[in-house]
């Protein structure tokens, strides 16, 4: 078989020193020769993390069980490790899709609407249950928000000011516009809080869902299609074909089962701050940074952020 040639990619907070010796190991171990090792982060700190690239070549033995052996050592010494060919061209990637609840905010709106409703913890529990896979997005979102009827339109909106943005959001967002990508907001969320982010951020596209409010008051509906797994995947794909963007050139990022569809189509689907299903199922992970340290997936030394 012709040799290939890998890039890994590991990124940590605090240094990634005690990772070097282990991931070469896990990567020599399964057939692959580490060339070289590149830092991506400057000395100066720009970014806060540290961040190298190991350059390997070889033909992998047994990629899943190699990409297992990587995710079990990144939890235990806490740093995200990512494995991509060099043909994958990563700073080719032209537009990039993100979930929104706890992946571009912290934490989800829903469950923010449900404690303004005196209904945090039914919300929650059904969320949680939702998140893991146990019960079905549409089925689980309706439950929820029949929960939030009455109330008061004007208390919902108090929820845009209690969720702060994603660590790293602001940077990521304004370094892909720097380099000419498209970016997209696809939510099960609310379209309220999606307008805000979109003004915030600078995303070229928002799709979420629309609460359903008469005199002033949320009715617990929902108005219109809603955006669950297989709505994300069928956005993700009208966008690249209007902006004429191949799918392998599409970065999806997202942490719940519902995100799974659009990670699954994307070129590069990245599973972030993700439920252990979501990590399981998602080739690429990010576990320990902020939002900015994708910049590093795509090659991006941080001195250009």
């Amino acid at each position: 078989m012709t040799e290939v040639g890998w890039v890994i990619t590991a990124i940590g907070r605090t240094g990634i020193e005690h990772a070097l010796g282990p991931v070469a190991a896990i990567l020599k171990k399964h057939g692959l020769g580490v060339g070289g090792i590149e830092p991506l982060s400057g000395a100066q700190g720009v970014s806060g993390y540290a961040c190298a690239e190991f350059h390997a070549a070889g033909v992998i033995r047994d990629e899943a069980s190699m990409r297992t052996e990587l995710s079990a050592l990144a939890d235990e010494i806490s740093v995200d490790v990512a494995v991509q060919q060099l043909s994958e061209r990563r700073q080719e990637r032209r537009l990039f899709v993100f979930d929104m609840d706890s992946t571009l905010i912290q934490g989800e709106t829903i469950d923010e609407l449900a404690r303004l409703a005196g209904v945090g913890e039914q919300v929650s529990a059904i969320t949680a249950s939702a998140m893991r896979g146990e019960i079905e997005f549409q089925e689980s979102f309706r439950r929820r928000v029949a929960l939030l009827n009455g109330l008061p339109e004007a208390k919902a909106l108090e929820a845009i000011e209690r969720l702060p943005l994603m660590e790293g959001a602001e940077r990521l967002f304004r370094t892909l516009k720097a380099r000419g990508a498209k970016t997209a907001i696809l939510s099960g969320g609310f379209t309220f809080f999606g307008a805000v982010l979109k003004e915030k951020l600078g995303a070229d596209y928002v799709f979420a869902n629309e609460l359903d409010v008469r005199d002033g008051l949320v009715t617990g509906e929902v108005r219109g299609r809603i955006v669950d797994g297989a709505r994300k995947a069928e956005l993700l794909k009208e966008i690249a074909g209007r902006e004429g963007i191949p799918l392998e050139q599409v970065v999806a990022v997202g942490d719940g089962a519902n995100d799974l569809p659009m990670l699954g189509l994307a070129g590069m689907g990245v599973a972030f701050h993700a439920k252990p299903v979501v990590r399981a199922s998602a080739r690429f992970s990010m576990t320990h940074v902020g939002l900015d340290g994708l910049l590093y997936l795509l090659g991006v030394p941080d001195w250009e952020w």
